[in-house]
């Protein structure tokens, strides 16, 4: 079982441009795949095999692939100062001080910061040149990325177990108390006759009548049984090494509609308690598989 929630870091060296590539892999829930993916300009033409690369290891989830060129002291020469960039600039800036009568005091290193006036130039490289060192960086990421998701979801995978245990024990107890309910009802209803000055017999046609009808209402062998499958089929699920987030919701549902069917069907106390216990650790489930994939 593999959570959605992951982070992973790759880099790769360029030799021929001295650049080192950087990949930042990180995912977040989703019910489908998204891959959303943050490229430099000049190799923008490689987006789809990163997507595809993505999509080979994970299923669900939004993935977001940063990926930047860390370029070396040998990628080029010294930076480059646009001295026609800086004089427009510097006219410019001498205009308009000199429109709102203030001091046109600008130093060196001031000019140096405008936008475009030291340009830094970056040795350009073809895509396909860029891919295998790319491909190296971004595998690294998605690794990592993958192992976190896989130690995130064994601890979701623990904590559900644990609650699936604690609902296997409450279906348990409430099978234990379903047989009771009938001589419960039964006990009521003479209870009541009595009050009432009508006492009957035990044996009594009519009274053994609306108890067996009543014994019928309030059967809920079929919805233990079913309850018993969900809980083989989610263990099923948790060992098995598909993505299993969408299995998982789908049955989450199934078990809350058995639950809430014993909870109608049995006007019993002790029933009723264990099956609202049972519901909360269901609902905890739910909300921990809407993180896994």
């Amino acid at each position: 079982m593999n959570s959605m929630t992951g982070f992973g870091r790759g880099e790769a060296r360029q030799e021929s441009s001295s650049t080192t590539w950087v990949v930042e892999c990180s995912s977040v829930n989703r019910k489908q795949l998204e891959v959303s993916v943050s490229l430099p300009r000049d190799v923008g033409d490689l987006e789809t095999q990163v997507r595809n690369l993505v999509a080979a290891a994970c299923s669900r989830g939004r993935v977001n692939v940063h990926i930047r060129a860390d370029q070396g002291s040998a990628a080029g020469a010294m930076p480059r100062l646009d001295e026609t960039l800086a004089a427009a600039y510097l006219e410019k800036l001498r205009l308009m001080a000199g429109r709102l009568g203030i001091a046109a005091e600008l130093s060196l290193s001031e000019l140096l910061r405008l936008p475009g006036v030291l340009v830094t130039e970056i040795a350009e490289t073809p895509a396909e040149d860029v891919w295998p060192v790319l491909q190296k960086a971004l595998s690294a990421a998605v690794a990592q990325l993958v192992a976190m998701r896989a130690a995130e979801g064994a601890n979701l995978k623990a904590d559900i177990e644990s609650r699936l245990a604690t609902i296997e024990a409450l279906a348990g107890k409430i099978a234990e108390t379903s047989p009771l309910v009938p001589e419960h009802q039964r006990q009521v209803l003479r209870q009541r006759l009595e009050q009432a000055g009508l006492p009957l017999p035990l044996d009594d046609e009519r009274l053994v009548k609306e108890i067996a009808l009543f014994a019928d209402r309030t059967d809920i062998s079929e919805e233990l049984s079913r309850a018993a499958s969900h809980l083989k089929q989610f263990r099923s699920y948790l060992a098995s090494a598909e993505p299993v987030g969408r299995s998982l919701d789908f049955l989450v549902q199934e078990f809350f509609r058995e639950f809430n069917t014993m909870g109608s069907k049995c006007n019993h106390a002790a029933i009723a308690h264990h099956v609202v216990a049972a519901k909360t650790e269901l609902e905890k489930i739910r909300e921990q598989i809407q993180n896994v994939e």
